[in-house]
């Protein structure tokens, strides 16, 4: 720790409290400014009740099919990802001559502690993205289960569990995708400790302009009458 300033350790602080603050943020939105995250949650929980209706079912196996396999990307592209970045750390030959090239002179320890950090948030990433392939397979199985029979007793309770499955594993899938971000905005930090700072509240802004101010939340958010 003595090759790091105060600085590096208030810059590593900020990262690591607005990817939780953040998260508490968008997930438990105050009632007056919902995030889109939340609103999505109530489309899905009418998609599984308009899904009891629908004869065939095929449309919304095609959607669920669609939503597992950007879990099953990012996961892929995560794991490639932490591969490489361990491939760097136990290189200590490549980040020695990548520090000459750009004509800095710090010690090894320094630049695997900086991908140690983003590495930290892409396995993070990785684990949620495989929790929602999960859950995503729980809610099939839990659809596939409600029955043609619209009066059924079950119906309606089932489809209602589905729903909140469905949610469970988009709720993950965002942890995993802003897990992706402050990763990025992570390795602002081979700019130094003000570069970090520079990053990170650039991640913010980006992740609480799409949850809260985007174009694509008005539109949700339109009357439909």
């Amino acid at each position: 720790m003595r090759f790091f300033t105060s600085l590096d350790a208030i810059a590593v602080s900020y990262l690591l409290l607005s990817w939780m603050v953040l998260g508490y943020i968008i997930e438990s939105p105050p009632k007056s400014r919902v995030s889109t995250s939340v609103i999505m949650a109530d489309y899905r929980r009418k998609w599984m009740v308009q899904m009891i209706t629908r004869q065939p079912r095929i449309f919304d196996a095609a959607v669920l099919d669609t939503l597992r396999q950007g879990t099953a990307f990012f996961g892929s592209a995560c794991l490639i990802a932490i591969g490489g970045g361990l491939a760097a750390i136990s290189n200590t030959e490549r980040l020695r001559g990548v520090a000459q090239d750009l004509t800095i002179d710090v010690p090894e320890i320094i630049w695997e502690m900086k991908i140690l950090l983003a590495l930290i948030l892409i396995t993070s990433a990785f684990l949620k993205f495989i929790w929602a392939n999960r859950l995503f397979g729980y809610c099939g199985v839990v659809m596939a289960s409600v029955p043609n029979e619209i009066d059924a007793a079950e119906t309606l309770p089932r489809a209602k569990k589905a729903g909140e499955l469905n949610i469970a594993a988009a709720r993950a899938f965002n942890r995993g995708l802003r897990g992706i971000y402050f990763a990025l905005g992570a390795l602002g930090w081979f700019l130094g400790p003000i570069g970090l700072l520079i990053t990170t509240t650039m991640t913010v802004f980006i992740l609480v302009r799409r949850e809260f101010a985007s174009a694509s939340r008005e539109v949700l958010l339109q009357d439909e009458t």
